[in-house]
């Protein structure tokens, strides 16, 4: 460990940051960020008597102690977040083009009749997907409630809980996607139709008339290994078909789903790729272009998916669509002076006649106005020339093919790697306090349920709960109810202690028909409802595995890891990497199973940066980790974590683990922070090593929860309870919050305490310094003494109550008496 400290001159203000030089460069940058708010991708750090551009570890250890930060936008507003290559490696490549152009002229034929016949059966092909008839055929195979309650669900983890139509059409676009590549079927050699074994191809064959009903004008013949009967595998060109069979290869993929898409209202395009693949491209209004959509790997917005990841050598792709005919080869490469050496169909002063003649044609019938149709081909021209030389996505590492089976793809030296990785991550947002308030939520459930005095009773009383809230998810997600008999013993004894969890999950309770009847129905927006209930599932399974290992079921043996409060939410996260789209940093903290952060090269050491909301600080008492879904050898081993009070300009170490094991999936495993007493606005999680970083290059992570103790530095509000100032490991304490009904909680809350009480607050000693609470005994004795002393006030007041009554009766008397 190497401590350096820099003074970094920005704007018309000094900061001084403590780096430690092992941590590294992307680090340093985070930690600028946050006491700048200049993001890391715009910043750029000079140093040195010339100014010179700092942009690694190396260049950071040989410069001065002082530096100068300075924002690309505020530099030069002109310059967009693609950064284009070196004017001599650009040299080079229009060099390299202008060649190429010259020997076309030479080596390419003028006849474009070839290039124009590789097209014109696509273009008829398109024309299918417009049919009413096959549109309202493919909707109908489609759930499409499910669809639209996965894109809420997706947007409100990014903090979108009221999308626009456009935003949520994209959603919408990409569940689709994620959906069709679950549902249709990959077929490499068709099973034997007799006996469902492996068959081996023995060519092709003549269609017969069914198959050419739907446009099979090839017949690939496969004989079975087993028994030798011959099957079929009739290569389908109508999409209608496709919707029955549901299988094929690449060409079969694109052509089904390309009619999926336009049965959606969505803006359609077949790309064909001359060297042998065919895929989808959608019009995005949240985007404002032309987005790559493959069907096959359930890949979008990848367009150098093919030339990067898979190493093709492209030559000409064509978008095909109702409206046209487009090149967009330019879309697809960052090599165009490579692809031009192989483009020989037709001359470049050629090629986009040919395409203009056809969509001429294509377009002589369109009511769609025809200005609006030229005016986005221009933009779209625009783009490709400007994104050619681009360095976009080269932090990227994109796989090679991952569908066909692994001889084949060898063979077409499509293999590659196999994952989609990114080496750097952008600064994300973390949309979690629902998961906070789940748990918070359990606390008084848990309570109730240590009441019943017996596992088992305890155990059955959750998988109940557990079973009204499967119900409730099975309904339609716009309208989740689900009644119940009041009569039920665990309606009676739970359902008052499950209305903060009710609330939590956006649900509330009504009593129907006299009583008899409870309603649990939506309290306001479904997407809350859907976001929030698989956490409360995976979090009812640690409950019951929780109670499980409890000796003794009673109020001294439940305790946190059990009870969980003051989970810290809402922060914002960066990570030294991350796979995409499905691991990415944010998925550590959404308190489910089903999602993981995984960095791709991770084993030897990487890194995750949480800094809290509002730069609110934190006493971090204790943290949870949860192994991810698979693959042991990437789960953490070594780790440290790290807080900072100044937004991350020096770090103190808060605890420190070698040597961990994770024995089983999902498998949580709870720390205690052995540093007490640091308050922190930013913490760090350094990955050191993982279980098997010989054999394996990744880290994954299933989830990551911090907790904060009860000590408070500023004051914090939660509207629900107030457990945000009890330590989660006093579960007496924490008992006894729960007797305070929710209404209450609410106004304590809001009634916010004076200057002096802050101060008096601030000042307090820390529950370090305080003497060890009181046993179960004490407490109890207390508690009678209390209720002893209720007695007494009870009869004092009784008596005084019998004396006023007497004495006014007497005065009347006395009063009649008189008269």
């Amino acid at each position: 460990m190497v401590a350096r400290k820099f003074l970094i001159h920005h704007q018309d203000s000094n900061f001084d940051v403590d780096y430690d030089t092992e941590d590294g460069f992307e680090v340093f940058k985070f930690q600028l960020f946050s006491l700048t708010a200049v993001p890391p991708d715009e910043q750029k750090i000079l140093g040195g008597d010339d100014d010179r551009v700092i942009s690694d570890d190396s260049d950071l250890i040989a410069i001065s102690d002082k530096l100068r930060l300075v924002s690309i936008k505020d530099e030069n507003p002109q310059l967009g977040s693609e950064t284009v290559k070196s004017d001599e490696e650009l040299a080079r490549m229009l060099q390299a083009e202008e060649e190429a152009l010259m020997f076309q002229q030479f080596a390419v034929s003028q006849d474009s009749r070839q290039f124009e016949q590789r097209i014109r059966p696509y273009v008829d092909q398109v024309l299918l997907y417009e049919d009413s008839r096959r549109q309202e055929a493919a909707r109908k195979t489609v759930p499409v409630e499910k669809l639209e309650e996965k894109a809420l669900v997706a947007l409100a983890k990014e903090g979108n809980f009221k999308p626009s139509k456009s935003e949520l059409d994209h959603a919408f676009l990409l569940q689709l996607l994620f959906w069709f590549k679950q549902t249709f079927k990959w077929v490499n050699s068709p099973p034997c139709e007799n006996c469902g074994n492996e068959t081996i191809n023995q060519g092709m064959g003549a269609p017969n008339s069914s198959e050419t009903a739907y446009g099979a004008s090839r017949v690939e013949l496969y004989r079975c290994r087993s028994c030798s009967r011959i099957t079929r595998f009739p290569r389908y060109n109508d999409p209608i078909k496709l919707l029955e069979t549901k299988k094929g290869r690449c060409g079969e993929w694109a052509n089904c789903f390309s009619l999926y898409c336009r049965s959606f209202g969505y803006e359609t395009r077949l790309i064909l790729d001359f060297t042998d693949h065919v895929w989808t491209e959608c019009y995005s209004m949240v985007l404002g272009r032309w987005m790559h959509l493959d069907p096959c790997e359930g890949i979008y917005d990848t367009p150098l998916l093919y030339e990067k990841g898979w190493n093709k050598k492209l030559n000409y792709t064509i978008a095909i669509s109702r409206d046209g005919v487009y090149d967009v080869t330019k879309r697809y490469t960052r090599k165009w002076h490579e692809v031009l050496s192989r483009r020989n169909l037709i001359t470049e002063s050629s090629l986009p006649n040919v395409l203009k003649n056809i969509t001429r044609e294509c377009r002589k019938n369109m009511k769609i106005s025809i200005s609006t149709l030229d005016e986005r081909d221009q933009n779209e021209a625009k783009e490709l020339e400007k994104n050619l030389h681009s360095q976009e996505n080269d932090t990227i590492s994109l796989p090679g093919r991952l569908s066909g089976d692994k001889e084949w793809r060898t063979l077409r030296s499509e293999l590659g790697s196999t994952s989609l990785s990114s080496s750097s991550c952008p600064i994300r947002k973390i949309t979690d306090d629902h998961v906070s308030k789940i748990y918070d939520a359990f606390s008084p459930f848990i309570s109730r349920l240590v009441e019943f005095s017996s596992k088992h009773k305890a155990i059955e009383g959750v998988c109940f709960v557990r079973g009204v809230l499967i119900d409730l998810k099975k309904s339609p997600f716009k309208r989740r109810r689900v009644v119940i008999d009041s009569n039920e013993f665990f309606i009676r004894e739970l359902l008052p202690s499950f209305e903060m969890m009710l609330d939590a999950l956006s649900l509330k309770s009504n009593v129907e028909e006299n009583g008899r009847k409870v309603e649990i129905c939506l309290r306001d927006d479904p997407v809350r409802t859907s976001i929030a209930l698989p956490v409360v599932f995976h979090a009812i399974d640690d409950v019951v595995f929780n109670i499980k290992k409890c000796d003794e079921f009673i109020k001294s043996s439940v305790s946190w890891p059990l009870v969980k409060v003051n989970r810290i939410c809402c922060g914002s996260v960066l990570a030294s990497g991350e796979e995409l789209p499905f691991g990415i940093a944010t998925s550590a903290f959404d308190g489910t199973r089903v999602s993981k952060w995984e960095e791709p090269n991770g084993a030897k050491g990487c890194w995750l940066i949480y800094k809290a909301k509002d730069a609110e600080v934190y006493e971090l008492c204790s943290y949870e980790l949860m192994s991810a879904n698979d693959a042991p050898e990437r789960d953490p081993r070594d780790w440290v974590i790290e807080g900072s009070d100044d937004g991350g300009a020096s770090w103190r170490i808060l605890d420190e683990q070698t040597s961990q094991m994770f024995d089983n999936r999902f498998q949580r495993k709870a720390y205690k922070v052995k540093l007490q007493g640091f308050f922190a606005n930013v913490f760090r999680l350094r990955f050191l090593a993982v279980r098997d970083g010989q054999t394996n290059s990744r880290f994954q992570i299933g989830s990551i929860d911090l907790f904060a103790s009860g000590n408070v530095k500023c004051l914090v509000q939660n509207p629900y309870c107030d457990f945000r100032e009890v330590d989660p490991t006093d579960y007496e304490l924490l008992a006894m919050k729960t007797q305070v009904e929710p209404e209450q909680m609410k106004v304590d809350v809001q009634a916010q305490p004076s200057e002096q009480t802050k101060t008096a607050m601030q000042a307090q000693p820390s529950k370090a310094d305080v003497q060890a609470q009181p046993s179960e005994a004490d407490v109890q004795a207390q508690l009678l003494e209390l209720k002893a002393r209720i007695d007494v006030m009870k009869k004092i007041v009784m008596v005084v109550l019998v004396l006023v009554i007497g004495m006014t009766v007497g005065f009347r008397v006395v009063g009649v008496g008189w008269t």
